[in-house]
């Protein structure tokens, strides 16, 4: 273009003396239209190259996103197996877990039918005591309840004792009588005789304290349970509680009458629950 510009112009200059007027301004009017037409193509140029280079920034910044695209891809593929493998895992995990949960049912199902067959039989055990003990007796001086896993009957020493002695009265043999009949119908269950006293001192050739006195009338009645009414000796206990454990105040004649008193408790043998938890839900040894 800038040699033809340059040709046009130095045959204008030649012919300038030899062509008319007319000529020389045509010649000249062509020259500045080429001369615009350059002008405007130079900035058509530099639009192209601004163009071009956007595009180019474009373009970079596409392959930019395409990689991380790619790569981001990659990674979820990653991510989705791995959680497919660790979705198996868990639910066999969660199968485990609800098969152990079902034996595990069955199992404190046992447990719960064991303690209410036992809750049972502890009920009718104390309406049979309730209804050998009734005749002749003062409610005050016996009582018949079921507490937690045992049933005892807890007996007034007056009914059972002379003051500061162990010695059983006549009058106690027919009561431990009357228990020793129920006692013997539930050879599963073991029997603790307990002594409690009031918090009065004593000391005699016999009897130091009140640990010595409680104790010792425990073993009187586990004695008479044994000698007389031929209570396996293997299922009693004898137990002595002194004074640490008073039903009312000792500060009052009344309150020390409640507190001398002898409890005799019939509870399920310990190994016999431990049976129950060494089983399996069938009832089977865990051994098996």
């Amino acid at each position: 273009m800038k040699k033809i510009l340059f040709l046009s112009l130095s045959c204008a200059i030649l012919l300038s003396s030899c062509v008319s007027q007319k000529k020389y301004d045509d010649l000249l009017s062509q020259y500045d239209t080429a001369k615009t037409e350059l002008t405007d193509a130079k900035a058509k140029v530099l639009d192209c190259q601004v163009e071009k280079d956007k595009f180019a920034g474009m373009v970079a910044n596409l392959e930019a996103q395409n990689k991380f695209l790619t790569e981001n891809h990659a990674q979820s593929i990653r991510q989705i197996e791995n959680l497919t493998t660790l979705s198996q895992s868990a639910s066999g995990n969660i199968k485990d877990i609800v098969a152990q949960l079902s034996e595990k049912d069955k199992y404190i199902n046992g447990i719960r039918g064991a303690m209410s067959r036992k809750d049972s039989i502890n009920l009718t055990l104390a309406v049979h005591l309730k209804s050998a003990l009734a005749d002749g007796i003062q409610d005050e001086d016996i009582i018949v309840n079921v507490e937690k896993t045992v049933v005892y009957v807890e007996i007034n020493d007056k009914l059972l004792f002379r003051s500061g002695s162990s010695t059983i009265s006549s009058k106690a043999k027919n009561i431990l009588d009357k228990v020793a009949t129920v006692i013997a119908g539930r050879p599963e269950m073991e029997v603790m005789v307990e002594g409690y006293t009031d918090n009065l001192p004593i000391n005699t050739a016999i009897t130091k304290d009140n640990w010595d006195l409680s104790t010792q009338r425990a073993t009187a009645v586990v004695r008479i349970l044994q000698d007389d009414f031929k209570i396996d000796p293997k299922r009693l206990i004898a137990a002595g509680r002194s004074e640490y454990l008073p039903l009312a105040t000792n500060n009052t004649a009344e309150g020390r009458s409640r507190n001398r008193r002898t409890r005799i408790v019939i509870l399920p043998k310990l190994d016999q629950f431990f049976d129950i938890l060494e089983q399996k839900p069938d009832g089977t040894p865990k051994s098996e």
